[in-house]
């Protein structure tokens, strides 16, 4: 197939990918020109958070251990009080997508360079998109200044992972890369990225569930999420990320499960718009059909398929719609509401994609 014209716009962020790697973390805070660096973290990740400021020893600020899901913005105001009244020059983020998520929101007002030590396959650390919720709506931007600028994959840092989360969080990934791969913006590099990133993570999630401490199967798993979050930091995003930004910063669902259940219905809706993505997605997953393929691997592995079962009452399906489908966004197939009203009723329900 001929190459048609495209742009492709690289983004300028350090890799230190490997077992062992977050031994190299002074190393990469001085290549940073940073000398104390507030460490983040959630309050699950507590004693992780802690252990990373301990081996920073004097050139650790202090630690916030406060990350929430979706970005609170009076949370991101205080750690952005704190950051400022510890001195600190850098944030060290340790943790998933709420945690990284919280660092942009540093970044975003004070331009502080963020290290990124993720433990989860969100992405995030790889894009310059950050989202903040305020009175129950979720705004998300981008801007070059939240992009690590150094990110270590360590996957001795996911061994723990909980294998719910480590599926959800794999399939979140899964959707970076699927959306891209039907991008307006997507080109050649992209896509190669996409459907490597997807396949390393299909074939990784069952042997993680199978063997939770396979390294193998973690660095495989790392490798592909790092692949998918460079897709969603290149190109622009669509439908299915609409509705899970919608879910999540309106509804308060969980981010990776909101992704797992919905992705599926969102490929169904654009399979015909998209018939080359489509196939890329399934020779990823090594099914038939893209959408089938990726309900199958989230039911097989014991991931959450229906809405109802994650906080989603099916009196708030209408108003979803009707947000989902407010303020006027790229798709390939046109935004339709009774569509779109249908897929979130196969969502919530937990029923098989289709068209």
């Amino acid at each position: 197939m001929p190459t048609s014209d495209f742009v492709y716009n690289g983004r300028a962020t350090r890799v230190v990918f490997g077992s062992g790697s977050r031994a190299h973390l002074e190393r990469e805070l001085l290549a940073l020109g940073a000398q104390r660096a507030l460490v983040l973290c959630s309050p699950e990740q507590h004693a992780l958070g802690a252990s990373v400021a301990e081996q920073l020893a004097s050139r650790s600020a202090g630690l916030f251990d406060r990350a929430a899901m979706h970005v609170p913005v009076e949370l991101a105001l205080e750690a952005r009080v704190t950051a400022s009244s510890l001195g600190a020059d850098c944030i060290v983020a340790v943790g998933g997508g709420s945690t990284i998520g919280l660092a942009k929101a540093i970044a975003l007002e004070s331009s502080l360079p963020i290290l990124a030590m993720p433990t989860t396959y969100a992405g995030s650390e790889m894009t310059p998109i950050y989202g903040l919720t305020e009175a129950g709506q979720k705004r998300t931007g981008t801007d070059i200044r939240v992009l690590p600028k150094t990110v270590i994959y360590d996957p001795d840092l996911t061994l723990t992972l909980p294998v719910a989360l480590s599926v959800t969080s794999g399939i979140n990934a899964i959707a970076h890369a699927a959306e891209g791969l039907y991008a307006r913006d997507a080109n050649p590099l992209t896509s190669l990225m996409a459907e490597e990133g997807i396949a390393a993570l299909a074939r990784s999630l069952p042997k993680i569930v199978a063997k939770p401490d396979d390294p193998a199967a973690r660095a495989d798993a790392f490798y592909g999420s790092w692949l998918c979050g460079a897709v969603l930091g290149s190109v622009g995003m669509a439908l299915h990320h609409k509705l899970c930004h919608t879910l999540g910063g309106s509804f308060d669902l969980p981010h990776a499960p909101t992704h797992t259940i919905v992705l599926p219905h969102a490929l169904a809706y654009n399979a015909e718009a998209a018939p080359e993505a489509m196939k890329r997605i399934a020779k990823a997953v090594g099914h038939e059909n893209a959408a089938q393929g990726l309900y199958e691997l989230a039911r097989a592995n014991g991931a959450p398929t229906a809405l109802k079962d994650i906080g989603m009452r099916e009196d708030q399906l209408d108003r979803a719609t009707d947000l989902a489908c407010s303020n006027a966004y790229w798709n390939p197939r046109p935004l339709e509401r009774d569509a779109i009203r249908a897929l979130l009723q196969r969502a919530f329900e937990g029923a098989a994609p289709k068209p």
